[in-house]
Protein backbone atom coordinates (compact mmCIF):
# COMPACT_ATOMS: atom_id res chain seq x y z
CA UNK A 1 0.00 0.00 0.00
CA UNK A 2 2.79 2.40 0.90
CA UNK A 3 4.54 1.74 -2.44
CA UNK A 4 1.36 2.73 -4.25
CA UNK A 5 1.38 6.16 -2.52
CA UNK A 6 5.06 6.68 -3.35
CA UNK A 7 4.41 5.87 -7.02
CA UNK A 8 1.32 8.11 -7.06
CA UNK A 9 3.25 10.97 -5.41
CA UNK A 10 6.10 10.63 -7.90
CA UNK A 11 3.72 10.58 -10.86
CA UNK A 12 1.92 13.66 -9.53
CA UNK A 13 5.21 15.54 -9.07
CA UNK A 14 6.37 14.69 -12.59
CA UNK A 15 2.98 15.64 -14.04
CA UNK A 16 2.96 19.02 -12.33
CA UNK A 17 6.53 19.73 -13.42
CA UNK A 18 5.61 18.91 -17.02
CA UNK A 19 2.77 21.44 -16.94
CA UNK A 20 5.26 24.20 -16.34
CA UNK A 21 5.33 26.74 -13.61
CA UNK A 22 4.18 30.30 -13.48
CA UNK A 23 1.54 31.80 -15.60
CA UNK A 24 3.73 34.84 -16.17
CA UNK A 25 4.34 36.29 -19.57
CA UNK A 26 8.01 36.99 -19.27
CA UNK A 27 9.67 36.95 -22.63
CA UNK A 28 11.03 33.42 -22.78
CA UNK A 29 14.51 33.50 -24.25
CA UNK A 30 17.26 31.52 -22.63
CA UNK A 31 21.01 31.59 -22.67
CA UNK A 32 23.15 28.92 -21.09
CA UNK A 33 25.24 31.45 -19.20
CA UNK A 34 22.58 33.64 -17.65
CA UNK A 35 19.28 31.78 -17.56
CA UNK A 36 16.38 34.01 -18.63
CA UNK A 37 17.51 37.13 -20.44
CA UNK A 38 15.94 40.50 -19.99
CA UNK A 39 13.33 41.35 -22.60
CA UNK A 40 14.17 43.50 -25.56
CA UNK A 41 12.00 45.37 -28.02
CA UNK A 42 12.60 46.40 -31.60
CA UNK A 43 10.82 48.07 -34.48
CA UNK A 44 9.48 45.69 -37.12
CA UNK A 45 7.70 46.32 -40.40
CA UNK A 46 4.05 45.21 -40.44
CA UNK A 47 0.85 45.73 -42.37
CA UNK A 48 0.35 48.73 -40.04
CA UNK A 49 3.76 50.18 -40.87
CA UNK A 50 6.69 50.19 -38.43
CA UNK A 51 5.58 48.95 -34.99
CA UNK A 52 7.10 47.86 -31.70
CA UNK A 53 7.65 44.11 -31.30
CA UNK A 54 9.55 41.82 -28.98
CA UNK A 55 12.84 40.29 -30.09
CA UNK A 56 11.00 37.50 -31.94
CA UNK A 57 8.75 39.87 -33.90
CA UNK A 58 5.59 39.44 -31.82
CA UNK A 59 3.50 42.60 -31.86
CA UNK A 60 3.30 44.67 -28.69
CA UNK A 61 0.13 46.58 -27.89
CA UNK A 62 -1.01 49.38 -25.61
CA UNK A 63 -4.33 49.71 -23.80
CA UNK A 64 -5.80 53.17 -24.34
CA UNK A 65 -7.46 53.02 -20.89
CA UNK A 66 -4.09 52.81 -19.09
CA UNK A 67 -3.42 56.11 -17.31
CA UNK A 68 -0.35 57.73 -15.78
CA UNK A 69 1.99 55.01 -17.07
CA UNK A 70 0.37 52.28 -14.98
CA UNK A 71 -1.56 49.20 -16.09
CA UNK A 72 -5.30 48.92 -15.60
CA UNK A 73 -5.54 45.53 -17.35
CA UNK A 74 -6.09 42.86 -14.67
CA UNK A 75 -8.02 39.63 -14.07
CA UNK A 76 -9.83 38.50 -17.26
CA UNK A 77 -8.17 41.26 -19.26
CA UNK A 78 -4.64 39.99 -18.59
CA UNK A 79 -5.62 36.48 -19.74
CA UNK A 80 -6.30 37.86 -23.23
CA UNK A 81 -3.69 40.62 -23.12
CA UNK A 82 -0.62 39.23 -21.32
CA UNK A 83 1.81 41.87 -20.08
CA UNK A 84 5.38 41.99 -21.36
CA UNK A 85 7.32 41.44 -18.14
CA UNK A 86 11.02 41.06 -17.59
CA UNK A 87 13.30 40.14 -14.72
CA UNK A 88 15.90 42.61 -15.94
CA UNK A 89 15.99 45.95 -17.65
CA UNK A 90 14.25 45.92 -21.03
CA UNK A 91 16.63 46.88 -23.80
CA UNK A 92 16.12 48.62 -27.13
CA UNK A 93 17.19 46.86 -30.31
CA UNK A 94 16.88 47.55 -34.04
CA UNK A 95 15.15 50.93 -34.32
CA UNK A 96 13.56 51.13 -30.85
CA UNK A 97 14.27 54.32 -28.89
CA UNK A 98 15.97 53.39 -25.62
CA UNK A 99 14.98 56.69 -24.01
CA UNK A 100 11.31 55.69 -24.35
CA UNK A 101 11.79 52.40 -22.50
CA UNK A 102 10.78 52.07 -18.90
CA UNK A 103 8.81 49.87 -16.58
CA UNK A 104 5.88 49.93 -14.23
CA UNK A 105 5.05 47.76 -11.24
CA UNK A 106 1.90 45.67 -11.65
CA UNK A 107 -0.54 45.06 -8.81
CA UNK A 108 0.59 41.42 -8.45
CA UNK A 109 4.21 42.56 -8.09
CA UNK A 110 5.69 41.85 -11.52
CA UNK A 111 7.56 44.47 -13.54
CA UNK A 112 5.90 45.33 -16.84
CA UNK A 113 7.81 46.97 -19.69
CA UNK A 114 6.50 50.22 -21.07
CA UNK A 115 7.37 52.32 -24.09
CA UNK A 116 6.71 56.01 -23.72
CA UNK A 117 3.72 56.21 -21.40
CA UNK A 118 2.28 52.85 -22.50
CA UNK A 119 2.63 49.57 -20.60
CA UNK A 120 3.17 46.82 -23.18
CA UNK A 121 1.01 43.76 -23.85
CA UNK A 122 0.77 40.84 -26.21
CA UNK A 123 -2.54 39.68 -27.72
CA UNK A 124 -3.39 36.04 -27.09
CA UNK A 125 -5.01 35.85 -30.54
CA UNK A 126 -1.72 36.61 -32.33
CA UNK A 127 -0.33 33.20 -33.22
CA UNK A 128 2.83 34.16 -35.12
CA UNK A 129 5.42 36.87 -35.39
CA UNK A 130 4.02 39.70 -37.49
CA UNK A 131 0.37 39.04 -36.58
CA UNK A 132 -1.58 42.21 -35.72
CA UNK A 133 -4.96 40.66 -34.93
CA UNK A 134 -5.23 42.67 -31.70
CA UNK A 135 -5.12 45.98 -33.57
CA UNK A 136 -8.15 48.14 -32.77
CA UNK A 137 -9.91 45.53 -30.61
CA UNK A 138 -12.81 47.19 -28.77
CA UNK A 139 -11.47 50.53 -29.96
CA UNK A 140 -8.94 50.56 -27.09
CA UNK A 141 -6.08 48.21 -28.09
CA UNK A 142 -3.44 49.46 -30.52
CA UNK A 143 0.02 48.58 -31.72
CA UNK A 144 2.72 51.02 -30.60
CA UNK A 145 4.76 53.00 -33.12
CA UNK A 146 8.49 53.70 -33.03
CA UNK A 147 7.70 57.16 -31.59
CA UNK A 148 5.80 55.63 -28.63
CA UNK A 149 2.41 56.73 -29.96
CA UNK A 150 -0.54 54.48 -30.64
CA UNK A 151 -0.91 53.31 -34.23
CA UNK A 152 -4.57 53.94 -34.96
CA UNK A 153 -4.60 53.75 -38.76
CA UNK A 154 -3.52 51.00 -41.12
CA UNK A 155 -0.09 51.47 -42.70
Amino acid sequence: MRARFVILGTALTIGLAACGGGGGTEERHHSAASGVQAASVKISQSSLGPILTDRTGRTLYAFAKDKDGGSSCTADCIATWPALTSRGTVTAASGANGSLLGSTRRAEGTTQAKYGVWPLYYYAGDMNAGDVDGQGVDGVWFAVGADGKLVKAAG
